[in-house]
């Protein structure tokens, strides 16, 4: 992967700790300070990924939303590719969805867990990617059986299809198979680097790289606390202080292959909207300075 020199596009994750009803206000308010993106997680048991999604593209004009990531268990190939077709054809280039395996205990408790879960993704991907391409598709895999199936309503421009992925047989996957790579918060530019190579992610597949960031004095200790040491360490893993030093944080990871970053509050972040300020403020800097 050769460094991106460019400016990323600059977003900010919606956490599922939020409850449904604060979306409307979080979107809005994304919208209004000149993000890009907000991204949405499908965590079991918070909210619906493509429900949400709907909702926020509804009452936004300019925001892309996205949704990293699906988990593939929880969602028949077909049914997913019907709701993923609808959302993008209501809401045109607004729309990046992407599937992964699913928290493993998750899905283990609802009785989805499959014997492969890379099995069940290599099947479900080329399936959705296809039905959204408008064609007709015949499977008989492990996991995936489909009998000349085909969308009444594909989207006239399919929206990429990413997939979520931490280990080295799903990055290889998700370069082979996935129009680009979701990775989780956690690694260092360096680490986005190393992942990026294991993928063979090349452009124009898209990097979604999730940046914990946070205001306050507190706030690196505070995000710290939720990483996973085994995924690295360092201070840049975490994108805190002057509006300035997020924005020379973020453009770290855009060098380092980046082509979104989402800025991921804590799940408990008591100054939310300082967060989202300085948020927009970094962003602002980030684009000045490419």
């Amino acid at each position: 992967m050769t460094d991106n020199g460019a400016v990323p596009r600059i977003g900010i994750v919606f956490r599922p700790q939020l409850p449904p009803e604060r979306l409307r206000g979080f979107v809005s308010e994304a919208e209004t300070a000149g993000l890009d993106d907000v991204w949405l997680w499908e965590d079991c048991f918070g909210e619906g990924g493509l429900t949400a999604a709907a909702a926020a593209l509804a009452w936004t004009t300019s925001l892309r939303l996205g949704i990293g990531l699906i988990p593939v268990p929880f969602r028949n190939p077909a049914l997913a590719a019907m709701e993923i077709a609808t959302v993008a054809r209501l809401f045109p280039g607004r729309f990046v969805p992407a599937a992964g395996h699913g928290v493993t205990s998750w899905m283990d408790q609802v009785g989805a867990l499959p014997a492969s879960q890379l099995t069940l993704l290599r099947e479900w991907v080329p399936a959705v990617r296809a039905l959204l391409d408008g064609k007709t598709v015949t499977a008989s895999g492990q996991y995936v059986r489909l009998a000349e199936v085909a969308l009444d309503w594909p989207p006239p421009a399919a929206p990429p299809l990413l997939v979520g992925a931490r280990g080295p047989r799903t990055l290889a996957l998700a370069g082979e198979l996935a129009d680009g790579v979701v990775l989780d918060a956690g690694l260092s530019p360096d680490g986005v680097r190393a992942a990026l190579a294991t993928a063979g992610v090349t452009p124009p597949q898209e990097v979604i790289v999730y940046l914990p960031c946070g205001a306050g004095p507190d706030a690196r200790h505070r995000l710290e606390a939720g990483l996973n040491p085994d995924r690295g360490s360092g201070p840049d893993r975490v994108a805190v202080g002057s509006a300035e030093e997020v924005a020379r944080t973020i453009r770290g990871f855009a060098a380092a292959g980046a082509t979104t970053v989402a800025l991921q509050p804590a799940g408990d972040d008591p100054r939310a909207g300082q967060t989202m300020s300085l948020a927009a403020r970094a962003a602002a800097i980030a684009r000045q300075a490419g």
